[in-house]
């Protein structure tokens, strides 16, 4: 009878630990997308520092990308279509296992020892909603509404983005968002290669730290660039 009962459970166990492979490995895969698409977008941002006409070309050529085979801003459509699906894998699959995790934990510990973790790992659920705030806004702020806090002109995508930077807090707004970027990133990019399989030797492992925090200062290093330039009057209209 012990081993009867036994069974259900074990299948039961079984069952939930796939569920959660499952749940790390899609989080694994929609965070490298996003990793991609920050750094092309990255890219596109640096077009600042070439002046006015280069960097409205750029943002013209994302729209006409794909015709005509494919209708204005079809093929940039297409891309933020596949940003929101992962986006909400991404989120959806993070709450999952937040939520599994701390059900595994009902009592929590009296005095919480951080000592064997970083401070990117203990900042991901924050940082992450610190992104996904910032997120809304900017594309408020650049795509969807366009919104110049400064109060000139939107259609002008390098006016629109000089007018934002020019206010000093809208910068730290940005660099705030980076900063947190920057954490996610760091741990996101070990997590997501220890999930893939790429973390089983000590080398490996090195490689896969070294690989986030590169990502993390390349990333939000770069981004930070255009603002703090703008600040400083390196990039004007």
């Amino acid at each position: 009878m012990a081993t009867t009962d036994s069974r259900p459970a074990l299948v039961k166990g079984s069952r939930a630990s796939r569920s959660t492979i499952s749940l790390k490995l899609m989080m694994a895969i929609s965070g490298l997308v996003f990793i991609g698409f920050v750094l092309s977008h990255m890219y596109g941002n640096l077009k600042a520092f070439g002046g006015e006409e280069k960097f409205n070309d750029y943002a013209e050529h994302l729209r006409t990308i794909g015709e005509p085979l494919l209708p204005e801003s079809g093929l940039l459509w297409i891309l933020r279509v596949g940003l929101i699906v992962s986006l909400v894998v991404h989120v959806a699959c993070a709450v999952v296992l937040a939520r599994r995790a701390s059900a595994a934990r009902p009592v929590k510990y009296a005095v919480k020892k951080n000592k064997h973790s970083s401070v990117s790992s203990r900042t991901m659920r924050w940082g992450g909603a610190t992104i996904l705030v910032f997120l809304v806004w900017h594309l408020l702020n650049f795509t969807i509404v366009k919104v110049n806090p400064a109060g000139g002109e939107t259609d002008n995508p390098y006016t629109l983005m000089v007018d934002t930077f020019d206010l000093w807090w809208m910068t730290i707004i940005y660099l705030v968002a980076m900063a947190a970027l920057a954490l996610h990133l760091h741990h996101g990019t070990w997590s997501s290669l220890q999930t893939l399989g790429l973390t089983n030797t000590a080398a490996s492992r090195t490689r896969a730290k070294l690989a986030g925090w590169v990502l993390a200062v390349v990333v939000a290093g770069g981004f930070s660039l255009v603002p703090l330039s703008v600040l400083l009057g390196i990039i004007e209209k």
